[in-house]
């Protein structure tokens, strides 16, 4: 039971960040994709996200809590490293959620304003996040290589955060707009899929002990199917794109779909390349973990929260499902 109760939080903590990051980053995706929309079309933007973007965040709040509470020696690490790209993401963050209730309420005349707003609050959040997400996989460290690959991620974060926009306005949305979001995923699939294979090409150059897993036999054909899936989903993303009978028949969500498989075979193999770690090469998680007595009583609450959230999280997908309408805020 000891070994199994800090595997269980590692899961709950990484299953919390995979989700947050296929939820929320659409929603980083559309204030992203915002300034390419006008005035009406912003309104829908915003309205395909209005009912979500509030419980996607949750999941993020999840996992730190995860880590604070089942890995507080750990957590200790990482935010101290982490301290100034953590506050930089929660300004982006706040940002977003006061222009999101602003631009309407504070009259026509400030709307542009706090729609530059929401667009800078999410590339404000989304190139922390990437910049975390590569200085963490570094290892935490300040070396020159580190930071020019944590600045690698941080640039590439935001393309997928964008791909995610237009593919959630595929499902969300229709006409003139629709045709817009077409558009806009198919400028962002290149840069997306050059930047993912800049950043594989890239992590087992900066961390020894990561190509060792991946480029040795067996591991390297065991591993076969996580880049062989990404490069299907890659290519299908774009054979949809080009196929106006296929995403007008109501098939765009496909393209959300494949990015969600992208997603997750990069958590995969991030998962095995680090793993036992928690803080690579510094800690591992049986290292980090809480005592025992702590872990077990955490857990009940952990294994109720995290079902609770998912059936929330599900529930409001599918009461707010359909077509999104002109915002209102009556």
């Amino acid at each position: 039971m000891s070994e199994l109760l800090p595997l269980f939080f590692l899961f709950a903590m990484g299953l919390s960040l995979f989700v947050y990051v296929i939820l929320d980053g659409f929603d980083l995706g559309i204030g992203l994709l915002l300034p390419l929309a006008d005035e009406r079309e912003k309104d829908v933007m915003i309205a395909s996200i209005g009912p979500f973007w509030d419980a996607n965040e949750t999941w993020i709040v999840l996992g730190v809590g995860v880590l604070l509470v089942a890995f507080p020696h750990a957590h200790g690490i990482v935010l101290t490293a982490l301290y100034i790209p953590v506050t930089v993401m929660l300004f982006g963050l706040i940002l977003r959620g006061v222009a999101f209730d602003f631009r309407v309420k504070a009259g026509d005349a400030r709307r542009a304003l706090w729609n530059r707003a929401f667009f800078a609050g999410s590339l404000i959040a989304s190139l922390a996040q990437g910049w975390m997400l590569g200085s963490y996989v570094t290892g935490l460290q300040d070396s020159g290589t580190s930071l020019a690959f944590a600045a690698l991620i941080a640039l590439t974060l935001p393309a997928l955060y964008a791909m995610l926009g237009g593919a959630w306005l595929l499902i969300k949305t229709e006409y003139a707009l629709f045709d817009k979001a077409v558009r806009w995923c198919r400028v962002a699939w290149l840069p997306m899929g050059l930047g993912l294979l800049l950043v594989s090409v890239a992590t087992p150059l900066v961390s020894e002990r990561i190509a060792e897993r991946w480029f040795t036999l067996p591991n390297a054909i065991g591993l076969l199917p996580i880049p062989v899936s990404c490069a299907i989903a890659f290519g299908a993303i774009g054979w949809v794109l080009n196929r106006p009978r296929v995403l007008h028949a109501g098939y765009g969500a496909l393209v959300y779909v494949c990015l969600v498989v992208i997603c997750l075979m990069a958590a995969i193999g991030l998962a095995y390349s680090i793993y036992p770690d928690i803080v690579i090469g510094r800690m591992t998680l049986y290292e980090a973990a809480a005592a025992t007595g702590s872990l077990q009583f955490v857990f009940w609450g952990v294994a109720v929260t995290l079902p609770l959230i998912a059936g929330y999280t599900v529930y409001v997908y599918r009461v707010f499902g359909g077509k999104a309408t002109d915002l209102s805020y009556e």
